[in-house]
């Protein structure tokens, strides 16, 4: 018979054997481990008279009494030390103190038993020599089978076809998760890559650790489908620089969550995760001023509203953190908002948080049930995230997204000034500069109404904070990506040149929170979001992350086309955060404050009653003439959905993208 036959039929039989083995009851197999303990004992005990008397002679007269006392004494502390509760398969250094503590605890036992049962012919050693003996037959009998069962599922996963995967970083979070892959059926570990050239050319349980020099090679020689960065203390730029390096291979890269997710346990094969967005952005967060994180917000009762949403939920998560006395949770969404208080309520009663966590249910139009609100609760500080945000959803129900977005304002902002609330801030939009949907419109007149009311007597301090796109929010053109490149594609995008600002929602969050402590009244804070995007650019790298490749008229053969569909009723390829003027600097460095005009209240208040007349009568041309007049720069639809490109337009001093120093992140 042929030497791979006979190696194929070998590995066939031990991987039925391993199959029947691990279908046995747990009592069965439990059983078969304490009959294997009881014949160590006495195995041990016979080897240690062959080793001090040096013949093979069986035992005779009183020396039977040594041999049955070893299984006598070790089968009960053995079942008393939990030894037979273990997976030996998933055992690891757990399971071996366990052997030793218990081996410990026979090996005294037995040597005051080999003192009262001192006959003729028993050697004075063996109450020392055969315990040690039975400490190395029962944690090697443990470790054999382990290395049998994994060596057998290893070689039946590989047999399926897991993908042949490279570990990028071989610190504890690396070992941890391949301590995980080497149990699943997903990946298969072909090595380790790490910058030390101390690991470099040395094995880590039997795995090799390559320079990430070698990367390319070893993709070739291994078909290595996959690499998973375990690197959950780098910052984002180093991380984007290895993505750079290692994109061009054409393999899914794979990451870990950063060090925070990780730091209440172990890593498992569910952390694993496709590379974030933060990653492709590279850009990595400053460090929040706690004095301003907790300024409007610690022992004091916080509303926000919008409470379930993107910004919304990620805004309570945040303030939770920092302490309040009573967090009030509205929104108009039952399931948003049982979904967050569920979240809120499990991670404060696990934090041991004294924070009392209450959900509203309402709408922020209901002026009445607003001012209820404020009057029972007193809130403190208010962070007003209400709001329809889809700009297609807005353009095709302009009445409900006005109502909501504007006059919702307006209710709120009535409802704090008269109850005495002692901060207001209003999440805004880049969206709100020189508009050309309603959304956005509807949002620059939510900043319009909070100057308004700040130029009014009140105790209440009014502002607003503005910014682009928030990674991961409902709605966001990053998981509508991933959903489509699991599809197989095509990736849409409504224009080739079409560019957006990003930023994580955990950072704006932390930013709202900070520049509302830090407003005087009136103020429009704008947050540095960086340099923007290109969302073709965007799309292109994330099919590339996937292992795939991008199909056009250069590479015809390529796995997933992008698809140019069309700019949408209202949608800009460029946004902007300024109006006019030049922003000033803040206390943080990423955070400024715009000099934004305004209306004064009555001015205001006449102009919204003409709005709502008009909107009463659901006359769609006629509210889009209105905002007009309403808000500065609003030219609806197609008159201003391709604005001139940000290279032809320097001088302007209204140009799309006009920037000014204080704010070169924009450029």
């Amino acid at each position: 018979m042929p030497h791979n036959i006979l190696l194929r039929n070998s590995r066939v039989w031990l991987a039925k054997m391993q199959t029947r083995l691990l279908a046995l009851p747990r009592t069965t197999k439990k059983g078969f481990a304490l009959i294997a303990d009881a014949c160590s004992a006495l195995l041990t005990v016979w080897l240690v008279f062959i080793l001090r008397q040096g013949n093979w002679a069986l035992p005779e007269g009183g020396v039977w009494l040594i041999y049955l006392s070893a299984p006598l004494i070790a089968v009960p502390i053995f079942i008393r030390s939990g030894l037979y509760n273990a997976v030996f398969r998933y055992s690891g250094f757990a399971a071996l103190k366990t052997v030793m503590n218990a081996c410990a605890m026979y090996g005294i036992l037995f040597f005051i038993a080999t003192m009262f049962l001192q006959k003729p012919g028993i050697p004075h050693s063996i109450g020392v020599l055969q315990p040690l003996l039975l400490f190395f037959t029962v944690g090697g009998s443990r470790a054999m089978v382990r290395m049998w069962l994994n060596f057998s599922s290893a070689s039946t996963w590989a047999q399926k076809g897991g993908d042949r995967i490279l570990i990028y970083g071989a610190g504890d979070a690396g070992l941890q998760i391949a301590g995980a892959i080497a149990h699943s059926r997903q990946f298969t570990l072909a090595g380790f890559l790490d910058d030390d050239p101390f690991l470099q050319e040395h094995t880590i349980n039997g795995v090799m650790v390559h320079s990430p020099d070698e990367v390319e090679t070893l993709i070739k020689r291994k078909a290595i489908t996959g690499i998973l960065l375990a690197l959950p203390s780098v910052t984002r730029r180093r991380r984007q620089e290895i993505v750079d390096t290692l994109h061009p291979f054409g393999v899914h890269i794979l990451t870990l969550p950063g060090i925070e997710a990780l730091a209440e346990g172990s890593v498992s094969i569910s952390d694993i995760k496709e590379v974030d967005i933060e990653d492709l952005l590279g850009r990595d967060p400053v460090p929040p001023d706690s004095r301003l994180l907790g300024r409007c917000i610690k022992g004091k009762i916080v509303l926000v509203t919008g409470a379930g949403g993107s910004i919304g939920s990620e805004l309570c998560r945040q303030i939770l953190s920092l302490h309040p006395s009573t967090l009030l949770l509205l929104d108009h969404s039952e399931f948003n908002l049982f979904t967050i208080h569920q979240e809120l309520h499990n991670r404060a009663h696990k934090e041991k948080s004294k924070t009392h966590i209450i959900p509203l249910l309402g709408n922020v139009t209901d002026q009445k049930a607003m001012e209820k609100i404020c009057q029972k609760y007193k809130p403190s500080t208010l962070y007003h995230a209400a709001a329809y945000k889809h700009v297609p959803m807005v353009e095709q129900n302009p009445v409900e997204g006005l109502r909501n977005n504007i006059f919702g304002t307006l209710s709120m902002a009535r409802a704090a000034a008269q109850n005495g609330v002692e901060n207001f801030v209003l999440i805004s939009t880049d969206k709100a500069v020189r508009p050309t949907n309603i959304m956005g419109a509807s949002k620059r007149l939510c900043e319009l109404v909070l100057q308004a009311f700040a130029t009014e007597e009140s105790h209440t301090c009014f502002s607003m904070v503005r910014f682009g796109n928030v990674l991961g929010s409902s709605g966001s053109v990053v998981p509508l990506f991933r959903r489509q490149i699991k599809a197989g594609g095509p990736v849409t995008i409504t224009h080739k040149d079409i560019t957006r600002f990003f930023m994580t929602i955990p950072e704006a969050a932390q930013l709202v929170i900070q520049a509302g402590a830090m407003a005087k009244g009136g103020d429009v804070f704008l947050l540095d979001m960086g340099a923007p995007v290109k969302i073709i650019d965007l799309a292109r790298r994330m099919i590339e992350l996937s292992g795939l490749t991008v199909r056009d008229r250069h590479h015809p053969e390529g796995d997933i086309e992008i698809v140019e569909t069309a700019l949408r009723p209202g949608e800009k390829l460029y946004e902007e955060l300024l109006i006019a003027g030049n922003p000033q600097p803040t206390e943080h460095p990423r955070i400024f404050k715009a000099h934004e005009n305004y209306f004064t209240m009555p001015e205001l208040m006449a102009k919204l009653s003409e709005l709502q007349h008009i909107m009463e009568h659901h006359d769609d041309a006629a509210i889009k003439v209105c905002l007009q007049h309403l808000v500065k720069g609003f030219t609806p639809d197609e008159e201003s959905a391709i604005p001139v490109p940000l290279k032809e337009k320097h001088n302007d001093v209204h140009a799309t993208h006009k920037v000014p120093q204080a704010l070169p992140a924009y450029a």
